[in-house]
């Protein structure tokens, strides 16, 4: 039986099949929580960074937080840490499930990856048993196909598996690790790398808990959160009444709803695509929770054909939807049906051929490029349907799309196209209307990303307090606290959504009384900055240059055509400077020796 202040590790060499178990330090685990945080300090001390992230030398590394698998609300997500191969960077990306939890009952706090098997496997741990198996014969199958199949070898239905699909396996940049068919581990491009290492599937199952901590003391904290979370009005009503789908109609409104490419604030038929629409054209079957979770704000869904699935979400729903021009929603749902069969990063996905539309629509790519694929114009429920497939088997035009739209872009002669940050695809906000969300986006350490710092919280929601979203003045500040505050929850598994209701007090009362620790909040959003800094670190020395903490040119030089902030840009060049100040930089964003050593990373 583990405390939550040790940990256990299982390390796992593909190459030559040895399987090891190692501990983990009380106080690495008090310094950098578990997670996203443990796991990013292992890839730095085990990798060069400058690695390729397709070869064997690259690690995978599957980690459950510090509260994984405990009573903490939410409290059953993992990330998976590796060097992405879509940006370049260090690479996190967290899902939630049952997955996470699973893996933590089984004693293990972490897997570590390395080299790659001759042939297809899988990893299987389950009951108390650790083995490699032959995965040939569910290579090439879909992620429920693989789910269903592998349940079965083991003989356990509620065995819980963590795999990834033939986009994976065709090492798609962006391609994601799915688990219970429908979670996704979904952005920087981890599946590519799982599938570099014939790595098909992680299964586990438990037959006890490995998980010790004081129970009783930690569901009094616990009942506390839960009831201000049920009474939240983001926590408690809008995400369990709409999903994340709630925010289309909200961020329409406010005019930094991307359409067609970034190229309009504003999409004049959100209302066929919106949370309510899903609702009311019937294809909502019920809400659907994660381990722990009293928000549920899944979505398990149907098509009037009968297909069912989950999703999509706010943003599976921007990127096929509004991005791509199409007011479909049984196609845009159909297209996030899609990507989580073929385990593909819906953002991601349906932005590459927002790019591709724009690329068609201005005669960098020609009709006979597409050889008998549709016409890439915006508004097409064909094209992203069709296009979705072809990416994720590399077939055709597919095979470019699948680099994703940085690479598309440049190869066209075109890079405005790509609507990205460090090569990844930016998410449904426009920075253009929301500063600090901006200035965050550029300092993304896993490149575009809107949930390391989510500022439309404060800009938009006027949660935990109402900002100005053109405000400038005391962003870069706001813009740290919560990249620090996301850090910490990363690291100890819970869900970000927590953080609408919950202040960093919950979550230091959360950390101390289950693991024992006495951290205060100055301590832990110092593990956070540590967490942060040392994913710059690592960032660094893989030679990302910090110049590439910038935006698209678009969003710096040609202003809002629409909508409530018409006429703004992004105006990163004001906030940047102060951010590093903020950070503990120096003025090209390096940090300092200072900074280092007050961080305990010198």
């Amino acid at each position: 039986m583990a405390k939550l202040n040790e940990g256990l590790m299982l390390r796992v060499n593909l190459t030559n099949q040895e399987v090891t178990e190692e501990e983990i330090s009380k106080e690495l685990i008090k310094e950098y929580l578990g997670g996203r945080g443990l796991a990013s300090k292992i890839l730095y001390d085990e990798i060069d960074p400058k690695v390729d992230p397709l070869s064997p030398d690259n690690k995978l590394i599957f980690a459950t937080g510090l509260l994984t698998g405990t009573s903490a609300s939410t409290g059953g997500r993992y990330m998976v840490v590796t060097k992405g191969p879509l940006t370049g960077t260090i690479a996190s990306s967290n899902s939630g499930g049952f997955f996470g939890a699973e893996l933590k009952f089984t004693g293990y706090d972490l897997i570590i990856l390395e080299g790659k098997a001759d042939s297809p496997v899988y990893l299987s741990i389950v009951d108390g048993q650790v083995e490699l198996k032959d995965a040939t014969d569910v290579w090439g199958k879909t992620v429920p196909e693989t789910t269903d199949y592998l349940q079965q070898q083991v003989g356990d239905e509620k065995a819980k598996v963590s795999c990834i699909g033939p986009a994976g396996e065709n090492q798609v940049l962006f391609a994601a690790i799915m688990n219970e068919k429908n979670r996704a581990a979904g952005r920087t491009g981890v599946g590519a790398v799982m599938g570099s290492k014939n790595l098909k599937a992680v299964v586990v199952r438990a037959n006890e808990k490995k998980v010790e901590y004081d129970k009783q003391a930690l569901i009094e904290v616990v009942k506390k959160h839960t009831k201000i979370l049920k009474e939240d009005g983001v926590t408690g009503e809008g995400l369990p009444a709409l999903g994340t789908k709630v925010l289309d109609n909200i961020i329409n409104e406010n005019g930094i709803y991307p359409t067609r490419n970034f190229q309009e604030g504003t999409f004049a038929d959100v209302a066929e695509v919106s949370g309510e629409a899903l609702v009311e054209k019937g294809y909502l079957k019920s809400n659907k929770a994660c381990y722990a979770c009293p928000i549920s704000c899944g979505r398990d869904t149907k098509l009037p054909n009968g297909r069912s699935g989950e999703g999509p979400e706010y943003e599976s729903g921007w990127s096929f939807g509004a991005d791509c021009g199409v007011n479909d929603l049984n196609a845009i749902t159909e297209a996030n049906f899609m990507c989580n069969e073929l385990g593909l990063d819906t953002i991601s996905a349906g932005a590459t051929i927002a790019a591709a539309m724009e690329l068609y629509e201005k005669d960098y790519i020609e009709q006979e490029e597409l050889e008998d694929g549709p016409e890439l114009k915006f508004g097409s429920s064909e094209a992203i349907v069709y296009y979705t497939k072809a990416m994720a088997y590399r077939e055709g035009f597919g095979d470019q799309l699948a680099e994703g739209s940085y690479r598309l872009a440049e190869n066209k002669g075109y890079l405005e196209a790509s609507m990205s940050v460090k090569k990844q695809e930016l998410p449904a906000y426009d920075p253009r209307g929301v500063q600090g969300q901006g200035l965050n986006y550029a300092t993304s350490n896993r490149g575009g990303c809107h949930v390391r710092g989510y500022m439309i919280s404060p800009e938009v929601l006027g949660v935990p307090e109402k900002l100005d979203p053109q405000e400038l003045k005391g962003k870069p500040e706001w813009v740290k606290i919560f990249q620090d505050l996301t850090a910490v929850i990363d690291s100890i598994g819970m869900c970000l959504f927590t953080s609408f209701a919950l202040q960093a007090e919950d979550y230091r009362d959360l950390v101390n009384v289950a693991a024992g620790f006495d951290l205060s909040v100055e301590e832990l959003l110092a593990a956070g900055d540590r967490i942060y800094n040392l994913e710059r670190l690592f960032n660094l020395d893989a030679g990302i240059d910090p110049q590439e903490d910038t935006l698209p040119k678009r969003l710096l030089e040609e202003p809002l055509p629409d909508g409530p902030h018409q006429g703004s840009v992004a105006k990163l060049d004001q906030l940047l400077p102060n951010y590093y100040t903020e950070r503990g930089w120096d003025e090209e964003g390096i940090p300092t020796a200072e900074k280092l050593t007050e961080l305990n990373l010198k």
